[in-house]
Formats: structure tokens, sequence, C-alpha cells
């Protein structure tokens, strides 16, 4: 069991509040085009060069159920890492860092069963934040296809 975390980073997806560990949270970035990534897995929206690091893109929008929506100019990207790999989420905004208070942090989320990816929850004067866990963010068939998606030669995109 992972420790509580003192801060973490709120944004809003499709009108809701999620947060990450800030430990977990590398920097926030434009939102770019994204290169796809032939054969990954589904919840890969595609790469990000970020100063000649390719980064895998996650949709959240598909895992937290959401309907899908075009990448705009106004997103926000948030690189973050998962476990021993850096990924990038894209999110409607970014709100900023929250520090908690003892008596903000629920870790009570991550016990019941269908939450996945949770760590826990703050609870907030405005309703409760579900703290998401990256590290168990995809499952080991998705880990595994992503890396063998990673180290495919690309093929040549034609005109």
């Amino acid at each position: 069991m992972s420790p509580a975390p003192t801060e973490v980073l709120l944004f809003t997806l499709n009108g809701q509040r999620y947060g990450l560990p800030a430990p977990d949270v590398r920097e926030l970035v434009r939102a770019a085009r994204l290169t796809p990534l032939p054969r990954a897995p589904a919840v890969v929206e595609g790469l990000l060069d970020l100063r000649g690091e390719l980064l895998p893109v996650l949709d959240l929008r598909l895992r937290f159920r959401h309907p899908p929506r075009s990448l705009s100019p106004m997103d926000h990207f948030i690189v973050a890492s998962a476990g021993n790999r850096n990924v990038v989420l894209r999110v409607d905004r970014a709100e900023g860092l929250r520090v908690l208070t003892p008596d903000e942090w629920d870790p009570t989320p991550r016990e019941l069963p269908g939450v996945g990816y949770v760590a826990g929850a703050v609870k907030l004067k405005d309703g409760l934040v579900l703290v998401h866990d990256l590290r168990t963010f995809l499952s080991e068939a998705e880990s595994l296809a992503l890396d063998a998606a990673m180290t495919a030669p690309m093929e040549p995109e034609t005109a």
C-alpha cells in the first residue's frame, strides 16, 4: 500500500474532475498533433514527440467511458510516469496542484470492486475527486502490446 499523496494535480475531463499524485507528474504541455501508432492497444491515441522522446498518449475518454472527442488546441497534455514508463494524458484542462490535508485523503475507493486505476479519493468541499494510479492503468496485455508497437519499425506515410 502506497502512502497517501500530499499533493495531487487536479484536471477535468468531460466536465468531471480527476486527480494524479503530484510525484507521478513530470510536466504539462500544450496539445500538439499526434502520430498514429499502428498495432497499439485501443487505449493509446497515438505518439507525441516531446523534444525527441516518443511518448504514448493514453485515451482517458475511452478508459473512463466518456464520449470520444477530437483533439483540440485547447486541450492540455499531462506528461506523467506510469511506473517505469512515461506517458501522456490528454485532458480538457489541468487545474493545478492541490496540497492535501490529512482529512481530505480517503484510500477507501481503491478497495471497492470495479474501481480500477484508483489510488484513493480527495474529499473537497465541492465533491469527491478520484485520484488515479497510472501504474495500474494499462493491463499487462495492453502494456505488452504497447511495447511491441513502440519497438516495431514505423511504416512511411503515403501521400
